[in-house]
């Protein structure tokens, strides 16, 4: 007879061991658990702590991203500058350099206020004839109605941040397109800076104001270059270092000093060579006071934008107005300021040309002062698209329009070939920005 009393406790056994290995694991998953792990670390922010390969690695990586930076500008730099100076050896003598910081100034104070604009993923198209109706009010304020100079100049930037403000108000609280309120204030401000110029047409700068200055006074002392190359250079690499210990207290890979020494020695060498140039060669007038003042405009801007919560508000916005709305950004502040700091620049900008040009003109700020502007944002680096894009754009792609200028200038070429390059290195700009940013998406990278 078969003995069935031993198959069920055969089976109780079978499943109570099972049961006590089961136990056993979780024992042991609550002891790893218990036991610290290492923080996982993104791959891409050990590159410095690798070396010249880790660079390289990180490098080729970007570049297949389409994450190309300002990359394209500074190859096209070389490039332009080895070409003219190929076909003529004074384009990069002390005059001709000059020459471009100089003209390049106060197209490119307006063109920060446009990277602004553009970080927004918006448009500004009124800043040519807001820097008319800066230039206008300084002069009738100053020359017609004896107001003192410094305080004509900023009641002409303040008349700009207002007009600005006004465009803001248009398109953050009413709702028109940015496109719409400043086309119609391009025609409207010009209107306007008519009328103030009256029937004079035309308001010379005085011998000795203010505005005469900002293009025309140079520091003959070689101690200003030279001091201002070594300000550039203590003041890079001790943003270098101080950046190092943020990231070192926050547990993060920093740059070991060797890059921060090799950085800091790249800046020194292009910052005193140009120091040099401005100073030593025969004829030399010295360091430029327009140059000074567009980099104070620069650093200021760029400390805003990315140091200050501001500055990250504008990104975010830029990026995706909605979410930055869900997160608690009042957006409407953030598209009323940001247009108020394009008019307030324009106005300045606008001062620039008054006494590039000797005075302020009905037709001051026309032409092709809006195309210039915006073209060198672009050129620069900063996206149409907005929320990608540094302040230092305005002022690589104000060098490369005014290279180009004064590269065909020495040469003699006619101004409409240099407005055909000038839009063709414009289009080229933008057709590497949207190739770029079609590389992101297909990456994963946007």
């Amino acid at each position: 007879m078969k003995d069935v009393t031993k198959e069920p406790a055969a089976k109780n056994h079978a499943t109570k061991e099972p049961a006590e290995k089961t136990k056993e694991k979780r024992e042991e998953k609550t002891e790893a658990a218990d036991v610290p792990q290492p923080a996982a670390v993104d791959p891409r922010l050990l590159v410095r702590e690798q070396g010249l390969a880790g660079y390289l690695t990180d490098f080729r990586r970007r570049v297949r991203g389409g994450e190309l930076g300002s990359l394209p500008v500074v190859i096209g730099l070389i490039v332009i500058a080895t070409v003219f100076q190929i076909k003529n050896s004074s384009f990069l003598s002390a005059d001709s350099l000059a020459n471009i910081g100089v003209y390049t100034s106060g197209l490119g104070i307006m063109a920060v206020g446009i990277v602004f604009v553009l970080l927004l993923g918006e448009i500004d198209l009124s800043v040519g004839s807001v820097a008319g109706v800066g230039a206008a009010v300084w002069a009738v304020l100053s020359v017609t109605h004896g107001v003192g100079d410094w305080l004509a100049v900023l009641i002409a930037i303040g008349a700009g941040a207002v007009i600005g403000a006004l465009h803001g108000f248009f398109f953050a609280k009413i709702g028109v397109p940015a496109f719409v309120v400043t086309l119609a204030g391009f025609l409207g401000w010009s209107g306007l800076q008519i009328w103030i110029m009256g029937k004079e047409g035309s308001i010379n700068t005085p011998s000795g104001s203010v505005v005469e200055h900002l293009t025309g006074y140079y520091f003959e002392d070689k101690a200003a270059a030279y001091g201002l190359a070594l300000i550039a250079v203590l003041a890079y690499a001790g943003s270098l270092l101080l950046e190092g210990r943020r990231r070192k207290a926050a547990a993060l890979p920093s740059r070991p000093l060797g890059e921060v020494l090799l950085r800091s020695g790249v800046v020194a060498v292009l910052a005193f060579a140009v120091a040099y140039v401005l100073n030593e060669p025969a004829g030399a007038r010295g360091l430029p006071l327009a140059l000074v003042l567009f980099l104070a405009v620069l650093v200021i801007a760029d400390f805003v934008v990315r140091r200050t919560t501001y500055g990250r508000q504008i990104f975010a916005v830029g990026g995706n107005a909605e979410a930055a709305r869900r997160a608690g950004i009042n957006v409407n502040t953030i598209r009323v300021s940001v247009f108020a700091v394009s008019g307030m620049l324009a106005a300045f900008g606008g001062l620039f040309i008054a006494s590039l040009s000797g005075g302020a003109t009905k037709n001051l700020g026309a032409g092709n002062t809006l195309m210039n502007v915006i073209a060198a944002a672009v050129i620069g680096g900063t996206s149409l698209f907005g929320g990608r894009g540094k302040i230092w754009s305005a002022l690589l792609g104000m060098l490369v329009i005014q290279s180009i200028q004064q590269g065909l200038n020495l040469l003699g070429m006619a101004s409409e070939i240099q407005y055909m390059i000038t839009g063709a290195v414009l289009l080229a700009a933008v057709v590497i920005d949207s190739v770029s940013r079609r590389t992101q998406r297909t990456a994963g990278r946007t």
